[in-house]
């Protein structure tokens, strides 16, 4: 009778123990849902922030083989493209205006004959002077009105025309003036004709454009390149109340994000380090910059350490996505799970390409909670055992 009631008050025991057990289990502290939750979440119909999941296995790694790879932003600078000059004077431009004469000169007083020089006047009819005499005058600075002003001419509006332009210009302004006046105009300094470097670069300051019309990447090069790696570099382009960007280790020379400059186009480069983040059961929560210009999700778990071995689910390894090009589309979010239990999932974690701003989650295993919860009830009760122990020992 006492054996049956004995055996009556363990199994009650049990049962507490074991109740016990599961309503502590539920309330644990965790990093993280587990495996299931985060499939069930993307199916949940009461969620108000939609996702899928997509299972990274051999259907998804051909589709991989298939697709452009990721990082490599076309188009963005591309959309400030515009057709322009760089040969145009404008105020501020400093302009190096020579006169050439000859005969009786307007700016230099009567010449020597040339052929004076070359054994007497004789050589030569006397009705004919040969002789050439240029004058150089001083630098002129245009206007902010656009214009500038010369001797014997006044102003002259400058602004928007070509050297050609203006020696046109000048030399029917002289005519009846001065006998065949030649003019020659040289753009000395234009910082109406420049662009601008600033930010992470290592030469900041004006470049002057030339008829060679310049493009992106040969302003970067000029200035001496970024400080730091150009996979870490963002390049911003600003033009006419616009602006884009891009990574600058994303534009190919030649592309159409490789814009032909205008005037006036402002060039900053951002260091920007790409990185990604990782939660869950890992050694450390971190985040983990590329230093490369390109990561895989192998190499991305590899330097986080991988799963733990005594909390993480190797089956649920997950890598959160969110495109904002894709969102603005109207595509869900992307999760994508790996299940590093198949040999398979390997090879595909060594091809799939990291995005800057990925999260990997390891899932804890199901089992984890109960595990933790049986370790704080060993804590909770050994020092109580080992004190009956050495009670009965004395």
């Amino acid at each position: 009778m006492q054996s049956s009631s004995s055996l009556r008050l363990r199994m009650s025991g049990a049962v507490s123990i074991l109740a016990v057990l599961v309503s502590g289990c539920t309330t644990l502290p965790s990093s993280g849902p587990t495996g299931r939750q985060v499939v069930s979440g993307a199916t949940d119909p009461a969620a108000e922030l939609k996702f899928q999941v997509v299972e990274l296995d051999g259907a998804a790694f051909k589709k991989l083989l298939t697709v452009q790879p990721a990082g490599r932003a076309v188009g963005q600078l591309a959309s400030l493209a515009r057709e322009g000059r760089v040969d145009r004077i404008a105020p501020g431009d400093a302009l190096q205006v020579n006169v050439y004469e000859v005969g009786m000169t307007l700016f230099g007083g009567s010449t020597q004959s040339a052929g004076a020089g070359l054994g007497g006047a004789s050589a030569l009819p006397d009705t004919i002077d040969p002789s050439v005499r240029s004058q150089p005058m001083n630098v002129v600075t245009v206007a902010g009105d656009g214009t500038i002003r010369l001797p014997y001419i006044g102003r002259l509006m400058v602004a928007g025309s070509t050297p050609y332009d203006v020696q046109r210009m000048i030399e029917q302004a002289l005519h009846g003036k001065s006998q065949s006046p030649q003019a020659l105009v040289t753009v000395v300094n234009s910082p109406g004709n420049s662009v601008y470097l600033l930010g992470d670069v290592t030469r900041t300051g004006r470049m002057p454009l030339t008829a060679a019309r310049e493009r992106l990447l040969d302003a970067v090069a000029t200035a001496g390149g970024s400080k730091v790696s150009n996979a870490d570099t963002v390049v911003r382009l600003s033009r006419g109340g616009e602006s884009a960007e891009m990574r600058l280790g994303d534009v190919r020379p030649g592309s159409s994000d490789d814009v032909a400059l205008l005037p006036g186009d402002r060039i900053e480069l951002i260091n920007e380090p790409r990185s990604f983040s990782a939660f869950g059961a890992t050694p450390k929560v971190s985040q983990v910059a590329f230093e490369a210009p390109s990561v895989s999700l192998a190499e991305a778990l590899a330097r986080v350490g991988g799963p733990n071995d005594l909390q993480a689910d190797p089956r649920s390894v997950f890598l959160f996505r969110y495109d904002a090009a894709a969102i603005a589309a109207g595509e869900p979010p992307v999760i994508y799970r790996l299940n590093l239990m198949k040999p398979e999932s390997y090879i595909i974690a060594q091809n799939f390409p990291m995005r800057d701003k990925d999260l990997i989650y390891i899932a804890n295993s199901a089992s984890n909670p109960v595990s933790k919860f049986v370790g704080i009830l060993n804590q909770l009760f050994a020092p109580l055992l080992t004190a009956r122990v050495l009670t009965r020992n004395n």
